[in-house]
């Protein structure tokens, strides 16, 4: 695989996800593979269930850490909904892979808003993507015993499309979880990059 110049991640999930462990990893992974990296993430009301976004971004020489709207290579999307308010932010060809899951917010659980069905999420998306990967993630955490691997698994379908070597990211996923769950989260990786992507 070829050595692009830059690749541009935006993570978006729901506090508790993993969201931030997996930006970290991905910003591990990045300056183990050789690349210039900087990250940015807002964590907003993570420890109440709220928004968290993270950006990362990998290049040859990387000046700021925010991604600009219409240049991100990746959307990794840890809950359906706030997938949903990131695709403007997807370059032309991006991919977008998003967590079949759902968390409803406030304004659903007290029916003050609906949550959109999945078919008008999938459209926003691929209105912008080249590709729209829908996973399991989150039952394929809770099959291998814990669901908060499932950023875990979205990294290992992510990792199909980058240009790094599978033990790095095992050998970053080691250094970055505690001592007692790398097992379990080098199972979620190899769960996630063994997925069968469409279109491959």
């Amino acid at each position: 695989m070829n050595r692009p110049e830059k690749i541009d991640f935006i993570l978006a999930g729901v506090g508790g996800q993993g969201t931030i462990l997996a930006s970290d990893i991905l910003t591990g992974v990045g300056f183990r593979s050789g690349f210039d990296v900087k990250k940015s993430e807002v964590h907003g009301m993570s420890q109440r269930g709220g928004s968290v976004e993270s950006q990362v971004r990998w290049g040859r020489e990387v000046f700021s850490p925010l991604v600009e709207k219409g240049r991100a290579d990746f959307l990794v999307g840890f809950e359906m909904l706030e997938a949903a308010r990131w695709p403007a932010y997807l370059a032309p060809g991006g991919v977008a892979l998003v967590n079949r899951y759902r968390i409803f917010p406030p304004a659903v659980n007290t029916g003050q808003a609906d949550y959109p069905p999945e078919g008008d999420i999938d459209r926003l998306i691929a209105a912008r993507a080249r590709l729209v990967w829908w996973i399991d993630a989150s039952d394929a955490a809770t099959a291998l015993g814990h669901p908060a691997v499932a950023g875990v698994v979205l990294l290992g379908a992510l990792s199909r499309f980058l240009p790094v070597a599978e033990d790095i990211w095992q050998e970053v996923v080691a250094e970055l979880v505690p001592p007692r769950a790398v097992e379990l989260n080098r199972r979620a990786f190899a769960a996630g990059r063994a997925l069968d992507c469409p279109g491959s």
